[in-house]
């Protein structure tokens, strides 16, 4: 079992699932984060930090994205690929290359999911 890193993700890369991860499975391509699935532990602990919601268990994920699962392999089968056998160099899996650029309406979900989880730890009985 692994979790998957999902569309939500690509260009944004908060990272913040990088940092809860205790085995560092995750790791950065040019516009999205990837779980290494032969790595990862099935610990939890990304999926709950990811502010876009993009981290899911993979039998959690939703129909239309059931197919990151394998975006994932495919990328570290290539990345494990010796450089001499590399068709080209990889910065993402050709599936995320081909995506237009998403960055300009995921930034505001990010920021809103940010301060959405700010106002659910805000106190409103005994203010700051």
């Amino acid at each position: 079992m692994t979790y998957v890193i999902a569309q939500p993700c690509v260009d944004i890369k908060d990272r913040a699932c990088v940092i809860e991860c205790p085995v560092d499975c995750i790791y950065e391509g040019a516009r999205t984060l990837y779980i290494n699935p032969s790595e990862c532990v099935d610990c939890h602990a990304c999926e709950p930090v990811c502010p876009v919601e993009a981290v899911f268990h993979e039998d959690d994920l939703p129909p239309h994205w059931e197919h990151y699962l394998t975006v994932a392999t495919e990328y570290f089968d290539e990345v494990n690929r010796p450089a001499q056998d590399r068709q080209v160099p990889l910065a993402d899996h050709p599936l995320i290359d081909r995506l237009p650029p998403q960055s300009r309406l995921k930034a505001d979900i990010s920021v809103f999911a940010v301060r959405k989880e700010e106002a659910a730890d805000a106190d409103r009985w005994f203010p700051s």
